[in-house]
Protein backbone atom coordinates (compact mmCIF):
# COMPACT_ATOMS: atom_id res chain seq x y z
CA UNK A 1 0.00 0.00 0.00
CA UNK A 2 1.35 3.24 -0.90
CA UNK A 3 1.72 5.74 1.82
CA UNK A 4 0.18 9.10 1.60
CA UNK A 5 3.50 10.79 0.76
CA UNK A 6 3.90 8.40 -2.00
CA UNK A 7 0.88 9.19 -3.10
CA UNK A 8 1.19 13.16 -2.99
CA UNK A 9 5.09 12.65 -4.17
CA UNK A 10 3.73 10.59 -7.35
CA UNK A 11 0.59 13.12 -8.02
CA UNK A 12 3.05 16.10 -7.96
CA UNK A 13 5.62 14.90 -10.16
CA UNK A 14 2.66 13.49 -12.51
CA UNK A 15 0.72 16.76 -12.75
CA UNK A 16 2.56 18.99 -15.22
CA UNK A 17 2.90 15.85 -17.57
CA UNK A 18 -0.63 14.74 -17.09
CA UNK A 19 -2.13 18.54 -17.79
CA UNK A 20 0.09 18.68 -20.66
CA UNK A 21 -1.21 15.34 -22.40
CA UNK A 22 -4.98 16.03 -21.58
CA UNK A 23 -4.82 19.83 -23.15
CA UNK A 24 -3.24 18.37 -25.84
CA UNK A 25 -6.24 15.91 -26.19
CA UNK A 26 -8.96 18.40 -25.13
CA UNK A 27 -7.39 21.77 -26.93
CA UNK A 28 -8.95 23.49 -24.07
CA UNK A 29 -6.68 24.68 -20.90
CA UNK A 30 -9.39 24.93 -18.73
CA UNK A 31 -11.29 21.55 -19.16
CA UNK A 32 -8.29 19.90 -19.20
CA UNK A 33 -7.59 20.80 -15.76
CA UNK A 34 -10.96 19.51 -14.63
CA UNK A 35 -10.01 16.55 -16.37
CA UNK A 36 -6.50 16.07 -14.80
CA UNK A 37 -8.10 16.82 -11.03
CA UNK A 38 -10.85 14.36 -11.94
CA UNK A 39 -8.74 11.68 -12.55
CA UNK A 40 -5.93 12.15 -9.75
CA UNK A 41 -9.08 12.21 -7.17
CA UNK A 42 -10.51 8.83 -8.49
CA UNK A 43 -6.70 7.89 -8.44
CA UNK A 44 -6.26 8.35 -4.53
CA UNK A 45 -10.01 7.28 -3.89
CA UNK A 46 -9.99 4.32 -5.96
CA UNK A 47 -6.52 2.88 -5.58
CA UNK A 48 -4.66 4.79 -2.60
CA UNK A 49 -4.56 0.82 -1.27
CA UNK A 50 -2.33 -0.10 -4.18
CA UNK A 51 1.53 -0.31 -3.94
CA UNK A 52 3.46 2.80 -5.12
CA UNK A 53 4.90 0.92 -8.42
CA UNK A 54 1.51 0.32 -9.51
CA UNK A 55 0.63 4.38 -9.58
CA UNK A 56 1.84 5.11 -12.89
CA UNK A 57 -0.12 2.93 -14.46
CA UNK A 58 -3.13 2.92 -12.76
CA UNK A 59 -3.19 6.88 -12.87
CA UNK A 60 -2.29 6.80 -17.46
CA UNK A 61 -5.49 4.42 -17.21
CA UNK A 62 -7.95 6.85 -15.57
CA UNK A 63 -6.82 9.89 -17.13
CA UNK A 64 -7.06 8.02 -20.35
CA UNK A 65 -10.39 6.67 -19.70
CA UNK A 66 -11.69 10.47 -18.50
CA UNK A 67 -10.39 11.96 -21.41
CA UNK A 68 -12.24 9.79 -23.48
CA UNK A 69 -15.32 10.04 -20.97
CA UNK A 70 -15.04 14.07 -21.58
CA UNK A 71 -15.33 13.28 -25.53
CA UNK A 72 -18.62 10.82 -24.74
CA UNK A 73 -20.44 13.39 -23.03
CA UNK A 74 -18.95 16.33 -25.40
CA UNK A 75 -20.57 14.03 -28.54
CA UNK A 76 -24.24 13.28 -26.57
CA UNK A 77 -24.40 16.75 -24.78
CA UNK A 78 -24.26 17.88 -28.93
CA UNK A 79 -26.56 15.79 -29.92
CA UNK A 80 -29.05 16.87 -27.88
CA UNK A 81 -28.23 20.10 -27.58
CA UNK A 82 -28.94 20.07 -31.65
CA UNK A 83 -31.98 18.73 -31.06
CA UNK A 84 -33.53 20.89 -28.28
CA UNK A 85 -32.41 24.16 -30.32
CA UNK A 86 -34.35 22.96 -33.35
CA UNK A 87 -37.10 23.39 -31.19
CA UNK A 88 -36.03 26.85 -30.77
CA UNK A 89 -36.67 29.30 -33.38
CA UNK A 90 -33.42 31.70 -34.53
CA UNK A 91 -30.94 30.19 -31.79
CA UNK A 92 -27.33 29.31 -32.97
CA UNK A 93 -26.03 25.58 -32.74
CA UNK A 94 -22.84 27.02 -31.08
CA UNK A 95 -24.45 28.64 -27.89
CA UNK A 96 -23.63 26.54 -24.36
CA UNK A 97 -26.00 24.10 -22.99
CA UNK A 98 -26.62 26.73 -20.20
CA UNK A 99 -27.77 29.41 -23.03
CA UNK A 100 -30.07 27.22 -24.50
CA UNK A 101 -31.78 25.93 -21.05
CA UNK A 102 -31.85 29.78 -20.68
CA UNK A 103 -33.18 30.52 -24.06
CA UNK A 104 -36.08 27.59 -23.94
CA UNK A 105 -37.22 29.01 -20.83
CA UNK A 106 -37.17 32.94 -22.32
CA UNK A 107 -39.06 30.90 -25.25
CA UNK A 108 -41.78 30.29 -22.81
CA UNK A 109 -43.89 33.14 -23.97
CA UNK A 110 -42.34 33.07 -27.63
CA UNK A 111 -44.55 29.23 -27.51
CA UNK A 112 -47.76 31.18 -26.11
CA UNK A 113 -47.26 33.50 -28.65
CA UNK A 114 -46.43 30.97 -31.62
CA UNK A 115 -49.03 29.97 -34.13
CA UNK A 116 -51.05 26.84 -33.47
CA UNK A 117 -49.19 24.71 -35.47
CA UNK A 118 -45.70 25.47 -34.78
CA UNK A 119 -46.99 24.84 -30.84
CA UNK A 120 -48.47 21.35 -31.67
CA UNK A 121 -45.10 20.60 -33.75
CA UNK A 122 -42.98 21.33 -30.45
CA UNK A 123 -45.60 18.86 -28.31
CA UNK A 124 -45.11 16.84 -30.55
CA UNK A 125 -41.68 16.12 -30.98
CA UNK A 126 -41.47 16.69 -27.12
CA UNK A 127 -44.02 13.63 -26.63
CA UNK A 128 -41.79 11.69 -29.45
CA UNK A 129 -38.96 12.27 -27.49
CA UNK A 130 -40.42 11.49 -23.76
CA UNK A 131 -41.86 8.47 -25.46
CA UNK A 132 -38.15 7.09 -26.91
CA UNK A 133 -36.86 7.56 -23.47
CA UNK A 134 -39.67 5.35 -22.13
CA UNK A 135 -38.93 2.70 -24.90
CA UNK A 136 -35.47 1.85 -24.51
CA UNK A 137 -34.41 -0.68 -21.72
CA UNK A 138 -34.23 -0.42 -18.06
CA UNK A 139 -30.86 -0.34 -17.89
CA UNK A 140 -30.09 1.78 -20.79
CA UNK A 141 -32.72 4.27 -19.43
CA UNK A 142 -31.61 4.81 -16.23
CA UNK A 143 -27.92 4.59 -17.56
CA UNK A 144 -28.71 7.86 -20.18
CA UNK A 145 -30.87 9.87 -17.86
CA UNK A 146 -28.11 9.62 -15.22
CA UNK A 147 -25.55 10.48 -17.24
CA UNK A 148 -26.78 13.16 -19.29
CA UNK A 149 -29.99 14.24 -17.79
CA UNK A 150 -28.65 14.30 -13.85
CA UNK A 151 -25.23 14.67 -14.99
CA UNK A 152 -23.46 12.16 -12.98
CA UNK A 153 -19.90 10.96 -13.88
CA UNK A 154 -19.76 7.42 -14.64
CA UNK A 155 -18.23 6.62 -11.52
CA UNK A 156 -21.47 8.13 -9.81
CA UNK A 157 -23.60 5.78 -12.09
CA UNK A 158 -21.86 2.88 -12.05
CA UNK A 159 -22.18 3.08 -8.06
CA UNK A 160 -26.36 3.79 -8.27
CA UNK A 161 -26.68 1.57 -10.69
CA UNK A 162 -24.96 -1.11 -9.14
CA UNK A 163 -22.69 -2.27 -12.05
CA UNK A 164 -19.30 -1.18 -13.19
CA UNK A 165 -17.86 1.88 -15.11
CA UNK A 166 -17.92 -0.54 -18.16
CA UNK A 167 -21.56 -1.06 -18.25
CA UNK A 168 -22.67 2.41 -17.70
CA UNK A 169 -20.71 3.59 -20.73
CA UNK A 170 -22.00 0.44 -23.02
CA UNK A 171 -25.94 0.98 -21.41
CA UNK A 172 -25.68 5.10 -22.47
CA UNK A 173 -23.70 4.22 -26.29
CA UNK A 174 -27.01 2.20 -26.69
CA UNK A 175 -29.13 3.99 -26.02
CA UNK A 176 -27.69 7.08 -27.36
CA UNK A 177 -27.63 4.93 -30.59
CA UNK A 178 -30.53 3.84 -30.17
CA UNK A 179 -32.77 7.18 -29.73
CA UNK A 180 -30.82 8.33 -32.72
CA UNK A 181 -32.19 6.00 -35.00
CA UNK A 182 -35.74 5.78 -33.46
CA UNK A 183 -35.96 9.57 -33.98
CA UNK A 184 -34.70 9.80 -37.32
CA UNK A 185 -37.05 7.06 -38.06
CA UNK A 186 -39.64 9.53 -37.59
CA UNK A 187 -38.24 12.16 -39.28
CA UNK A 188 -36.20 14.47 -36.60
CA UNK A 189 -33.11 15.08 -37.81
CA UNK A 190 -30.57 15.78 -35.70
Amino acid sequence: MASHEEIDAFLASAQRRALKHAQFAIRDEHLAEDVVQDAMLRLVKNYADRPADELPRLFQRILQNAITDHFRREKVRGLWTTLVSALVPGRAETESDEELLDAIRADEGHWRDASAADQTERAQTLTIIENEIKKLPERQRQAFLMRYWEELDVAETAEAMGCSQGSVKTHCSRATKTLARALAARGIRL
